[in-house]
């Protein structure tokens, strides 16, 4: 029996997408009635399914993902040529809740993570080196270096400085979402122990950012000012690292409930498979997660833009509404400040994938959260309080995005890609394949096959071998940018530089 061809994703659907490269003469049937290929077709992307006049929107996901530029015949290969975004700027929006009882049981799985003084759990156990400031990166760096020498990395996970380039030289917003950040790191559970390196001068001062870390745990979090430092610096440093080691090199995992967990949900390199396998994969998980009391979180405000009324209309609150209508029209209105267009966003790789308007990425980006209510809207920088699915305020590009989720509490991003990416942030970043070919071709860079959807395995089997690896990671098991040591941090800026 021949493989299905193609997936009418939704019944109001005016497109398929090809699950196989299609050549022009196929014929393929449908709902009765068969269709002739004008065109040859790539997999991934769409043909529109009866003939369409210039002007009609085209439906993909049972929603509008633009209007056509041309009159269209039934078999045309649709994409970026010949189908316009909807968008354009800020609106109004109307809350009209939706809510959606999900029926999963909580099976009281557990994981072994490291249990903080303050509560929180670490999925990880490591020594993290903060600078304040850029101007102190190579001590940071080198400091790392020789305590990894030094300790063979014995009873710790990893040793790591993350370096950045702001902390001085910044302005209003700019200066305070470094400074929220570094924070954010600083506190986070994933490390055992920080040691935060500051030059002593610059903008972003010791004393005030150490204000910024609340009552937190100083047998654990140290700070070195190096102008203060009489002599060598790096000898300094190391004297308190040492200290800082022999503490985290106690810490042992523990049985935690899931409930405990804590996933960043992020797409990059999308293609036309990614709204049909790995996002909607995520979002089962997503749902699964918060059943069992657990979070996730979803950011990209700009790829939200054509599915974000999805959103509002599941936010339990008017409040949250409110919350998510000023987070969406108020990251429009930064594309409007700097003259860029709303909707002028998928990247020439989503385009080859399939990808060919901010709808069409969009509706199949918020699918990685399921269909579970939101319970929480974050701006940047903002760290966690509540459980459940919430909301964060950060643009799309993939370090940046996945440094804010790591930011807000997150212990693991889960990162869905089409095209392929090898980049981790200072999490682990677990790399999700929309196909199989993908997987095969790059598995130093892809941890699960979301694929397998297409080659025949069905959704709740996927999903239970997919929990069993996020438990196998959340308890240890390394991702592929941790075997690579691509890890790095990524800050958001917006305003001048001085």
């Amino acid at each position: 029996m021949e493989k299905v061809s193609f997936i009418k994703i939704n019944p109001a659907d005016s497109v398929v997408v090809c699950l196989r490269d299609h050549k022009k003469g196929e014929v393929i049937s449908l709902d009765g009635k068969t269709i002739t290929i004008l065109e040859d077709t790539p997999a991934g992307h769409k043909i529109i399914i009866h003939d369409t006049p210039k002007g009609k929107d085209i439906i993909k996901y049972g929603y509008p993902i633009g209007h056509a530029r041309e009159d269209l015949k039934a078999g045309q290969w649709v994409n970026e040529n010949n189908l316009k975004t909807n968008l354009s700027g800020t609106l109004s929006y109307e809350y009209k809740p939706v809510k959606e009882e999900l029926s999963i049981k909580n099976e009281n799985l557990t994981f072994m993570g490291y249990k903080r003084k303050n509560g929180e759990v670490g999925v990880r156990n490591e020594v993290w080196i903060v600078p304040t400031v850029g101007c102190v990166n190579g001590i940071a760096e080198k400091l790392s270096e020789l305590l990894q020498k030094e300790t063979s990395l014995s009873g710790i996970d990893a040793v790591h400085a993350w370096h950045h380039n702001y902390g001085c030289s910044q302005l209003s917003d700019d200066h305070e979402n470094t400074r929220k950040v570094l924070r954010d790191i600083v506190l986070h559970p994933n490390a055992g122990a920080v040691l935060v390196v500051s030059l002593g001068c610059e903008n972003n001062q010791p004393d005030e950012f150490e204000k910024l870390l609340g009552d937190y745990d100083k047998e654990r979090i140290k700070f070195m000012i190096t102008q203060n430092v009489v002599g060598d610096e790096v000898e300094e440093g190391m004297k308190i690292l040492r200290s800082l080691y022999q503490i985290a090199k106690e810490d042992k995992r523990v049985e935690c409930p899931l409930s405990e967990l804590r996933v960043g949900l992020k797409c990059g390199g999308s293609d036309g498979f990614s709204g049909i396998t790995a996002n909607p994969l995520v979002g089962e998980f997503s749902d699964f997660l918060v059943a069992q009391g657990g979070t996730s979180i979803l950011t990209e405000v700009p790829e939200m833009f054509g599915a974000e009324t999805i959103l509002m209309n599941r936010c339990r609150t008017v409040e949250l509404f409110d919350q998510t209508v000023k987070m969406v029209n108020d990251f429009k209105e930064y594309f409007l400040s700097h003259g860029e267009p709303v909707g002028e966003n998928p990247s020439p790789g989503n385009k080859k994938g399939g990808i060919s308007t901010l709808e069409d990425k969009a509706l199949g980006c918020t699918q990685k959260c399921g269909r579970a209510p939101v319970s929480g809207v974050l701006a940047y920088g903002d760290r966690l309080k509540v459980k459940g699915l919430n909301l964060l305020s950060a643009p799309g590009n993939d370090l940046v995005a996945a440094t804010a989720l790591a930011s807000s509490g997150c212990q693991i991003v889960l990162f869905t890609t089409g095209r392929g990416t090898p980049f981790g942030t200072f999490i682990p970043t677990m790399k999700i394949s929309t196909n199989t070919g993908l997987f095969q071709k790059k598995p130093n860079w892809i941890d699960f096959n979301a694929g397998e959807l297409v080659d025949g395995t069905d959704m709740k089997t996927l999903l239970e071998k997919f929990v069993k690896k996020i438990i196998k990671v959340a308890s240890g098991e390394k991702t592929c940018n941790e075997k690579n040591g691509y890890r790095e941090i990524s800050i958001f800026k917006n305003g001048v530089t001085l």
